[in-house]
């Protein structure tokens, strides 16, 4: 075992999160890297020392590049907003240091292949951490396994309520591209598609702000957003995304259908996939509800009883285990900033599909 110094740009939510995520990755997962809590930075002196005191950093400080060219700092987890992702994540790459990104990757697509171009023969990756639940790895193995057959539909949504009250008012979340639904929700649910299906080859695209107007200021971004799709092995594939969906609080739900069968997944019972066999026998024939346990993927090593269930804390640590992984082997580990990018893409297709009101190539974006 050998220790590595984290450096962490970004102390609220994420922040929080990778900081506890670090903290408990060696003993969960035993990794070869035990990691330690270097620097933290944050956008003033008091609010970094804060968080480093309470998330047991060794230092902190206000100023990004500071932690950056910190010889101690070894790797570098940017969770502070998009518009400062390719800055960091390209001088962090200048001196060679492995970078593990939130998503969206940049705040644009120009932003995302210039970090996709710094982070080439360098250890990078991006934090898509709802794909990482035992029971999504499982779908993922049984779609590739051929247990439902050849996939013929992709159905996906990203829906939740925090913005769904129209007298909820103007904040930055309602400010930016970024920041809407298509730069916050619909990454997650594209990624899930990729994930489990593959490449989107062609789109049509709806993206619409419901609530023009909130108390305080006008919105400048978009609400919710809808998506047909084709992918590159021929599947159809539909999707959805919203901040303004009543009563959703964590609604990344996908189903899939194959030629022999189905599974659906719901992440407000993440604990759970439901498995639809044509091979059973008639009378009993239907969706099976299948409890993670230790037989599924990443399951173990956070609980020894089937049924107890992960959470999302858990999600986060098996991120970290695989960023510790991609930097002791030196092999990139999925997602990379080019598996980021291609999320990026289709976002961008999509956003022109929706202006033009047409179906768009995503390679032409």
């Amino acid at each position: 075992m050998a220790d590595i110094g984290i450096g962490i740009i970004g102390g609220g939510y994420m922040g929080k999160a990778h900081a506890v995520a670090m903290s408990a990755v060696g003993a969960v997962f035993n990794t070869g890297l035990r990691p330690k809590l270097e620097m933290v930075c944050a956008n003033s002196d008091a609010s970094a020392e804060r968080y480093r005191v309470a998330y047991g950093f060794a230092r902190a400080t206000s100023d990004w590049r500071v932690l950056v060219n910190d010889p101690k700092v070894e790797a570098i987890v940017i969770a502070s907003p998009q518009e400062t992702h390719r800055e960091i994540a390209l001088a962090a790459f200048a001196l060679n240091k492995p970078v593990f990104c939130e998503k969206p990757l940049g705040a644009s697509i120009d932003d995302s292949r210039a970090m996709v171009a710094a982070s080439a023969g360098q250890i990078s990756m991006v934090g898509f951490n709802y794909i990482r639940t035992p029971a999504s790895q499982f779908a993922r193995q049984l779609v590739a396994s051929g247990a439902i057959g050849d996939v013929t539909w992709f159905r996906g949504e990203h829906t939740e309520d925090f913005m769904a009250d129209p007298n909820a008012p103007a904040t930055w979340r309602t400010l930016d591209d970024a920041n809407g639904t298509m730069g916050d929700l619909a990454p997650h649910m594209i990624n899930a598609g990729l994930a489990l299906i593959g490449p989107v080859s062609s789109l049509i695209a709806e993206v619409e702000t419901v609530h023009a107007t909130r108390p305080g200021g006008k919105v400048t971004n978009d609400d919710h957003a809808q998506m047909m799709c084709r992918f590159a092995n021929g599947a159809m594939g539909q999707m959805y995304f919203s901040r303004i969906s009543h009563g959703r609080k964590m609604g990344y739900a996908y189903e899939i259908t194959g030629t022999k069968g189905a599974i659906k997944f719901d992440q407000e019972d993440q604990n759970a996939i439901w498995l639809y066999s044509m091979d059973e026998p008639e009378a009993t024939r239907g969706f099976r509800k299948i409890l993670t346990g230790p037989a599924h993927p990443d399951y173990l090593p956070f609980c020894q009883g089937p049924g107890h269930g992960t959470g999302y804390q858990d999600q986060i640590i098996i991120e970290a285990r695989d960023f510790l992984r991609a930097i002791e082997t030196q092999n990139p580990v999925w997602p990379t900033f080019q598996d980021g990018l291609d999320v990026t893409q289709v976002v961008t297709a999509a956003l022109a599909s929706s202006r033009a009101k047409a179906w768009v190539d995503v390679a032409a974006y």
